[in-house]
């Protein structure tokens, strides 16, 4: 789809959105494709896998669609909205251990006494086929491509995969992997010439897959081939792309979903001003509960929320002073305290913190200028 950050970046975007596959995920291409290419004597016996990751929920979804018996263990650790939803895309889900490893080490246990298949997800050439119809559709869906943007990190078989699909069909797009820079995984891979064993990355409860190790010797081979440039985004970036993808095309996703994007956002690809660019936005399974956090911080990296104290003489009046400017410059109060007993000033004020909204840096710099020319002591709270 054409997207309405277009003009705010200077180039034509067309955003693949892929967090609109069934369990939320891009993973589910790979999977399917694995799942039918199984033997029929193995689609008999079932399949198992070991983990809450997004490849787990499209085998739990994908095999029961297929009426193929799956079972996923789970730690004792996993969220209580993760569980539930993996029983009911149809998988029979045990909780086991206290880790991940835990879990692991029984699943393939019950796997060997049973005969199921241990599914884990790796770069095997079916499950990255699948994987690469994202590609395919790309250069169908949109003609005269100049860039597509994908996601990498440590689980690079999307970028691969794809990669592989579109510079078959029209080797002049670029192919362009996004990382974070706290888990530049397939940069010190591909410098490094194999995938790296740096556990320290794993299970990064922001980035989720793409914080994990680089996991494929396949993928890998296919990444240092075909993509023409592999960029690292900060934090930062990765949660104001989040929240442009919010209000611009009402996309709620997760940090592997809004990466490519931030690329933008953070201005590493200067050469696709005026360009046909595609982003494949992959997963939006990100948890209630930190994607609440997440909207907060962006907002204040934004500088659409911000924090201020001052300390005002305690009389009739002085209060509604401060509100009666802070509506004059247009500023929604979201929060206000005031506090009396622990105020170190002089005796008979009180001290009065203010959380306001604003519409972006401009408007914040003005109601900044406005508070402190009637409040010279203003204390503006740092981002």
């Amino acid at each position: 789809q054409y997207s309405r950050l277009s003009k705010q970046y200077g180039m034509d975007i067309y955003l693949k959105k892929e967090f609109l596959q069934y369990t939320g995920s891009v993973k589910e291409r790979g999977v399917l494709y694995l799942l039918t290419s199984l033997p029929q004597d193995q689609q008999r016996k079932g399949v198992i896998v070991a983990s809450d990751s997004n490849f787990s929920m499209a085998v739990a979804y994908h095999a029961s669609e297929l009426r193929i018996p799956v079972f996923v263990i789970m730690s004792t650790s996993t969220s209580p909205a993760r569980v539930k939803m993996c029983r009911e895309y149809g998988a029979m889900v045990i909780s086991y251990g206290t880790t991940a490893k835990d879990s692991q080490t029984h699943a393939r246990r019950l796997a060997q006494e049973n005969g199921y298949l241990y599914l884990e997800e790796e770069d095997s050439a079916v499950y990255l086929s699948g994987l690469g119809t994202v590609g395919l559709e790309v250069y169908e869906q949109v003609p005269k491509l100049d860039a597509v943007i994908f996601p990498a990190g440590g689980h690079c078989g999307l970028l691969a995969g794809s990669a592989a699909a579109l510079k078959h069909l029209n080797p002049h797009i670029s192919i362009i992997g996004v990382e974070s820079e706290s888990f530049p995984v397939l940069q010190q891979s591909l410098k490094a010439g194999h995938p790296i064993e740096d556990q320290a990355c794993s299970n990064h409860h922001f980035y989720g897959d793409v914080s994990g190790l680089c996991f494929g010797s396949n993928s890998l081979q296919l990444t240092g081939k075909l993509v023409d440039k592999v960029v690292a985004v900060r934090d930062e970036d990765v949660l104001i792309s989040m929240l442009r993808l919010l209000e611009y095309e009402r996309a709620t996703v997760d940090a592997e979903g809004a990466i490519g994007l931030a690329a933008l956002v953070a201005g590493k690809l200067p050469e696709l001003k005026g360009k046909r660019v595609a982003i494949v936005i992959c997963s939006g399974n990100l948890e209630l509960h930190l994607l609440q956090q997440c909207i907060a911080r962006a907002l204040t990296l934004d500088n659409r929320v911000c924090r201020f104290s001052l300390v005002l003489s305690d009389c009739p009046g002085d209060v509604s002073k401060l509100l009666e400017i802070l509506a004059r410059e247009e500023a929604r109060v979201l929060d206000i305290k005031q506090e009396r007993t622990f105020v170190t000033s002089e005796l008979f004020t009180v001290e009065v913190t203010c959380t306001v909204e604003t519409r972006d840096k401009i408007h914040t710099s003005q109601l900044r200028n406005a508070l402190l020319e009637r409040y010279p002591t203003a204390a503006w709270t740092e981002r």
